[in-house]
């Protein structure tokens, strides 16, 4: 059966900076447990488990934000990740600077128009 399987990242839990990104997945391939990564991978093999968070993410999720990201890091005091991304007018390198991912800002944006669309429709209609 083929199977699509979300990435997994695991992270510094002092510094939310990522250790390892299994990257996703598909075709005949098996979920691996938490366990199993800790035995395959070297990034995990040279850290002590209980400094190590993972966030594990469903197939495809993030996906833009991912293609469109130039560096990522889990936020160490919400456990939520943050993207980083290009600044198309920078001329020299800058630090990155970490936030949520695009594709929820955009969609709380949307959501913030439908409402100030329906509160001014009210406002009208009441008139």
């Amino acid at each position: 059966m083929i199977n699509q399987i979300g990435r997994k990242i695991y992270f510094d839990k002092a510094t939310g900076n990522v250790i390892l990104d299994t990257g996703e997945m598909v075709g005949y391939v098996q979920e691996t447990t938490i366990d199993q990564d800790f035995e395959t991978y070297q990034a995990l093999k040279e850290r002590v488990r209980d400094t190590v968070g993972v966030i594990q993410l469903e197939y495809g999720q993030y996906a833009e934000d991912f293609a469109q990201c130039n560096g990522f890091r889990v936020n160490p005091e919400t456990l939520e990740l943050e993207f980083s991304y290009p600044d198309p007018n920078a001329t020299e390198p800058h630090e990155p600077v970490y936030q949520k991912p695009l594709t929820e800002q955009l969609k709380e944006t949307q959501q913030a128009v439908v409402e100030l669309t329906l509160l001014l429709a009210t406002m009208n209609g009441g008139m």
